[in-house]
């Protein structure tokens, strides 16, 4: 029988990653961990943790603006960026020595470095070389910025959050959510802002809908949106301003342009193809329902097999996983109505199907909506507008999806995301009785289908 230095060893340190070593050596799996980059990987350091501290810090300007209407005036309001960078960059350090302690505690080996595979169980770091039993591959995934003249002097949303200098100006490409929830942190600190997008709408993907509402409130807040067209080239002058030029004939000028135009797996350089591991066309590593790579020894999970690139969905399939190799096995994961976010300006939630998805997969589809002016906004003077929606299957009663543009509507959709997961049917809905005054009320108030 063979022996090896370890029985998992595991390449990356982000969500999944971490969930699997903690799980696996709780169980009394040795299980060694290598990171070359920063504990907690992609959310924590350069997504979605610094992403929601820096769109709180932008909805404070809006907020001091508002409070006038409730008889409370702020003066002389400052912001300074190098206060909000800094002080992220404490509370991300922080994080990450709460990781460290995580995975010291749970008993696994931290190896600081960068891994390659150099067999189907043999890993090598730092010049040494060490086997496993299994190794898990979870190095989740990085930003891609195309090529085109000029590329060098844009930047990506890994560097966004330390810029030296707070941007005048600033342009955006893309059209997913990281370009969307860019746009609004920048305009709402007060950058001049405009969003490029190639395409006719962003957020592809989403509810119809739900995305020609959130345009309409998103160029509310000071976002520029220019749509169906893109970056030919970029110039960059002496003082260091960038000037873009676009495809159809127009110039802008900014201090800082952030490409936000998707991300790649992150598997550059591991080996995995040496090795006999299948790849996807976009880098992406296949694997069966089990996790298991093409190679019997190797599995991953996360963003590098570009499934549902979500946080909780990485720790989901970690879980899974080590359930599966080491535990009462049973672990699947399932991603069917995961709810999820988008934390413009203002918010986007949503669980299940969007209409559109409904009617291709349904033959009587009934589309229950309410839009209003928010009660917190009949006093503060904003114009900003909420869009509630539910999708139902009209032969059935059963809830599809919900959708929802307005405040906190990430925190909304979650408790209902419960509720579809569970089958509610939209009786349910109407015999809940709601909370008053709430905007999450009206999802519970919807009587009558618009279509």
């Amino acid at each position: 029988m063979a022996t090896f230095d370890y029985d998992l060893f595991i390449i990356g340190a982000g969500s999944g990653g971490v969930r699997a070593g903690r799980m696996a050596a709780a169980l009394g799996v040795r299980v060694a961990l290598a990171e070359d980059r920063y504990l907690g990987g992609t959310c924590v350091n350069v997504g979605c943790v610094p992403k929601k501290l820096y769109a709180y810090a932008s909805h404070y300007a809006e907020s001091f603006a508002e409070a006038k209407g409730y008889g409370l005036t702020a003066e002389s309001v400052r912001f300074d960026w190098a206060t909000l960078r800094e002080n992220k960059k404490r509370e991300i350090a922080r994080l990450n020595g709460v990781y460290a302690n995580l995975l010291k505690n749970a008993g696994c080996e931290l190896i600081e470095g960068r891994a390659t595979l150099t067999a189907p169980h043999e890993v090598s770091v730092n010049g040494n070389t060490y086997t496993a039993e299994r190794i898990l591959v979870a190095t989740g995934g990085w930003p891609f910025v195309p090529e085109f003249p000029g590329r060098e002097h844009v930047i990506s949303s890994n560097e966004v959050f330390d810029l030296e200098r707070f941007p005048r100006d600033l342009i955006i490409v893309g059209g997913g959510y990281i370009a969307v929830e860019f746009a609004g942190i920048f305009a709402g600190l007060g950058a001049h802002t405009e969003l490029i997008y190639r395409g006719d709408l962003f957020l592809r993907g989403f509810d119809q809908e739900v995305r020609e509402f959130t345009a309409q409130e998103v160029s509310k807040k000071g976002v520029k949106l220019n749509f169906n067209c893109n970056i030919e080239s970029i110039t960059r002058s002496a003082s260091g301003r960038s000037s873009a030029r676009l495809t159809d004939g127009r110039t802008l000028e900014a201090d800082t342009i952030l490409y936000a135009t998707g991300r790649v797996p992150n598997t550059a350089g591991l080996g995995l193809e040496a090795v006999g591991v299948k790849l996807a066309e976009n880098g992406a590593v296949v694997v069966d329902d089990q996790f298991q790579t093409s190679v019997p020894s190797i599995y991953a999970i996360g963003d590098v097999i570009d499934r549902v690139q979500l946080t909780p969905v990485a720790l989901a399939e970690g879980m899974a996983l080590v359930r599966n190799l080491y535990a009462e096995g049973g672990g699947r994961v399932d991603y069917e109505l995961i709810p999820s976010a988008v934390f413009c300006q203002p918010n986007i939630g949503t669980v299940g199907l969007s209409e559109e998805l409904a009617r291709e997969r349904y033959r009587n589809i009934q589309v229950f909506r309410s839009e209003f002016r928010p009660l917190k906004h009949t006093l503060s003077g904003s114009d900003e507008r909420t869009l509630v929606k539910m999708v139902v299957d009209g032969d059935t009663d059963r809830v599809l999806g919900v959708h929802m543009v307005g405040a906190e509507a990430g925190e909304i959709i979650q408790g209902i995301g419960v509720a579809l997961k569970a089958g509610a049917t939209k009786a349910v809905f109407d015999n809940t009785l709601g909370i008053h005054p709430t905007t999450a009320e009206e999802f519970v108030t919807l009587r009558e289908p618009v279509r």
